[in-house]
């Protein structure tokens, strides 16, 4: 069985100055994965599959599989996990950049989850490349859910915020609190770009979390919390403000 970890919504996302690319740092979440059983299927239609192989060189399997434990359109990137878990399973052992490439010629923009360390790129998504190599983000622990419709990314949706200034600040943020102050501007410029409004500001104060994060497309929401000091009761609190899929996960540090 191959596996393929998704991830749960970005630290930043945006455009890199206001003509610029649409660039992200993912949230790495090793709770929601993408299986294949010997060889894969199922969020792209076969005639993708089979592009998406052909494009690879690889063989297109008789029968496919895959078993995804995360929403579709919930910001949690099942498509390229979907993917990525297909080729491996089909034999592909190319390099990163290569099954980017290749994604991004089925889906018009990829996360980052063909890397080792997908957290570590500021990752341009339309384009599917690497903008940058980064730290590590600090160790955090994120209680999150899902919120409102699901929304698959739309390769052609250019609605997103300018975000260089705190893509260069990320650089230097070597401490949790500063990461998440960050995490939480970029949440809050997507919502009121795209006129949305954020379920959870009201329990950063309540639970003593450190900020918040979003899928800048996609229904994933999370509160930021150093790792050990989540409060009981968060996850019934999530829940009864209509979160689905509650999860608590850590994520960051050194890889």
């Amino acid at each position: 069985m191959t596996a393929v970890a998704g991830h749960f919504g970005e630290w930043i996302q945006g455009r890199l100055g206001p003509d610029g690319p649409i660039a992200l740092i993912t949230v790495v979440c090793p709770d929601l994965t993408v299986r294949v059983d010997s060889d894969g299927q199922a969020l792209f239609s076969a005639d993708q599959l089979r592009r998406f192989l052909d494009h690879l060189g690889l063989p297109v399997p008789d029968q496919t599989t895959v078993r995804c434990d995360m929403p579709i359109g919930g910001g949690a990137g099942a498509s390229t996990a979907c993917l990525v878990a297909l080729a491996r399973a089909a034999g592909f052992c190319g390099s990163a950049q290569e099954l980017a490439r290749a994604c991004l010629h089925i889906e018009g923009a990829s996360d980052p989850l063909m890397f080792a360390a997908p957290d570590q790129l500021l990752w341009a998504s339309r384009q599917g490349r690497v903008v940058r190599h980064l730290p590590a983000p600090p160790r955090a622990e994120i209680v999150g859910g899902f919120w409102g419709a699901p929304q698959r990314t739309d390769p052609k949706d250019s609605l997103f915020p300018d975000v260089s200034d705190l893509a260069e600040a990320w650089e230097t943020a070597q401490n949790l609190s500063v990461a998440a102050a960050l995490a939480s501007q970029s949440a809050q410029r997507c919502d009121v770009l795209r006129q949305a409004r954020s379920p959870l500001t009201e329990l950063i104060p309540q639970t003593g979390a450190l900020g918040e994060l979003r899928a800048h497309t996609g229904s994933a929401r999370g509160l930021i919390f150093a790792p050990g000091t989540v409060p009981d009761g968060v996850e019934r609190y999530l829940k009864q403000l209509g979160l689905t899929d509650v999860l608590r996960f850590q994520t960051g540090g050194s890889k």
